[in-house]
């Protein structure tokens, strides 16, 4: 019996046993209600409600604290001997990293197929929102986080939930928190190891065994899958082992050159095809509300559009909050000023060029796979792409390559906190995971194991019900600890002025606070 079927056989045994289970669990995280000619998934709702709540209660922060959000990711109002391990600029792109991806390349061209272009205004919109809710919860996790004593730190809803809530409920909260803390630990460490592991190794392989040496080619071949897996299970080991300061190394280096090329490229398409930028704004525009012929109408494409906006910049879902919480920072809604930006470039910025593109470059293969014709997702964004720059799918493979790199980095982070929370913070204990973290990259090359993704995605959903019951019930702390930052910044700025500084980038500072 050769590799190959050997491997076939057993990734059918354990689909064909998770399958009805990832089904059922399935049909209740994503349940769904009639509205119009469509259907609402309620955790969507869930998400975009948060983010409309909190973007109300804190009057329009992502707007009125942009400016001073850009100034403190520059390190503006870094303080010397703050606790925490790395600046806003590395914590910021290890959490980026862990949400741009390829459902910035692939999801948004399945979010115009499915909603038409008009899909694209409510994932902006979704986007916006998306940024009150990444607010609260990032200074949560910086206000409650754990520092250990060799000097690192250790965040996110598995901390805050029990903490804040005992701080603010009593022993009635802290049991409620307890409960939510281990719930949200175990939908992390489930997603981390099936969502941001294997199946992310599982689709660089993929695209790298289709773009070398074709079907019958070493690389095709079972082989072929061990030795890439293994290099890169090689790879991820020898990062994850110098913990949080080694991933932002990596991570402040790589999104940044990822985000831009790939923006780059965007601008590329849409500046030679710029007669078409106004015909394709205003039929983003007619689309959002004169959706005619789109599946579901207007509602349809106001749901796809909240749908793939929320699964890509994952606000609400506790994730970021573990990476953002080991800044160096005394006070931590600064820290979420910076993580409001997150959701702005992962979907405001990087969705949106990557529709425009798609609807401009290529409007024939997002039209007719809306008329029901099978085309991909990566296929309509490579294509678009290709009508200007032929080359650049094969560039492509590389963009995927990095993103799928960067996210089982960062996603093993997250999955780490969370089996330290679990399991204790040893030295043995970390090793287990680090050791089955970099088995399971070896596994996502081989396997596909679509029915435990479809699981480790519920998971990811769940996810965001029992951090967002916590994120309302601690809001009045997130709300004391922006007035406390913003007292900060003025008094610096008064300071400053006093001492002689440019009474002009002081005036530029008292606006924004």
């Amino acid at each position: 019996m050769s590799l190959d079927s050997i491997t076939q056989d057993i990734d059918d045994a354990v689909s064909d046993f998770f399958e009805p289970v990832a089904e059922k669990v399935g049909e209740v995280v994503f349940y769904a209600v009639p509205v119009g000619d469509t259907e609402l998934p309620l955790i969507v709702a869930w998400l975009v409600v948060a983010g409309l709540i909190f973007t109300t209660w804190f009057g329009l922060i992502q707007v009125r604290k942009f400016f001073l959000a850009t100034k403190v990711v520059r390190g503006k109002y870094d303080e010397e001997g703050s606790p925490g391990e790395v600046n806003h600029f590395q914590a910021l792109t290890a959490a980026v990293s862990g949400t741009v991806g390829l459902g910035n390349i692939a999801g948004v061209a399945v979010a115009v197929s499915i909603g038409g272009a008009g899909a694209t205004f409510w994932m902006i919109l979704c986007g916006l929102l998306g940024m009150a809710t990444k607010f609260v919860e990032v200074t949560l996790g910086v206000r409650y986080r754990e520092e250990h004593e060799d000097g690192t730190v250790s965040g996110g809803p598995m901390h805050y939930l029990p903490k804040g809530l005992a701080e603010r409920f009593g022993k009635g909260g802290a049991r409620l928190g307890k409960v939510l803390a281990v719930l949200a630990s175990i939908m992390i460490l489930f997603f981390g190891l099936f969502g941001g592991n294997l199946l992310q190794a599982n689709q660089s392989y993929a695209q790298i065994a289709s773009t070398v040496g074709g079907e019958d080619g070493f690389m095709a071949s079972s082989a072929g899958a061990i030795l890439f897996g293994v290099v890169v299970a090689l790879l991820v080991g020898l990062v994850l082992l110098g913990g949080i300061r080694s991933i932002a190394s990596v991570t402040s280096r790589l999104v940044p050159a990822m985000a831009g090329m790939y923006i780059v490229a965007c601008l590329v398409v849409i500046l030679t095809n710029v007669t078409a930028v106004p015909d394709a704004i205003e039929t983003i525009f007619k689309g959002a509300f004169e959706a005619d012929g789109v599946t579901g109408g207007v509602i349809g494409a106001l749901i796809v559009g909240f749908q793939r906006a929320a699964f890509s910049n994952e606000a609400g879902l506790g994730s970021a909050p573990i990476a953002h919480s080991a800044v160096k920072t005394k006070h931590p809604a600064s820290e979420g000023l910076v993580a409001l930006l997150e959701p702005f470039i992962d979907t405001v910025v990087i969705c949106t060029m990557t529709a425009l593109t798609i609807i401009i470059a290529n409007p024939d293969s997002w039209a007719e796979a809306r008329e029901g014709e099978s085309i991909g997702g990566v296929t309509i964004t490579s294509d678009a792409f290709g009508t200007v720059l032929p080359w650049f799918p094969d560039l492509l493979t590389v963009a995927v390559l990095l993103f799928a790199f960067s996210t089982i980095l960062t996603w093993g982070y997250y999955g780490l906190k969370a089996w330290s929370y679990l399991f204790g913070k040893s030295r043995t204990s970390e090793n287990v995971f680090k050791v089955t973290w970099s088995v399971f990259v070896v596994l996502g090359s081989l396997l596909s194991l679509d029915s435990l993704i479809s699981l480790a995605d519920s998971a990811l959903f769940m996810l965001s019900v029992f951090n967002i019951i916590g994120l309302y019930l601690l809001a009045p702390v997130v709300k004391r600890e922006l007035d406390s930052f913003l007292d900060f910044v003025r008094g610096r700025a008064a300071r400053a002025t006093v001492g002689g500084a440019d009474p002009e980038d002081e005036r530029e500072t008292a606006k924004v606070v």
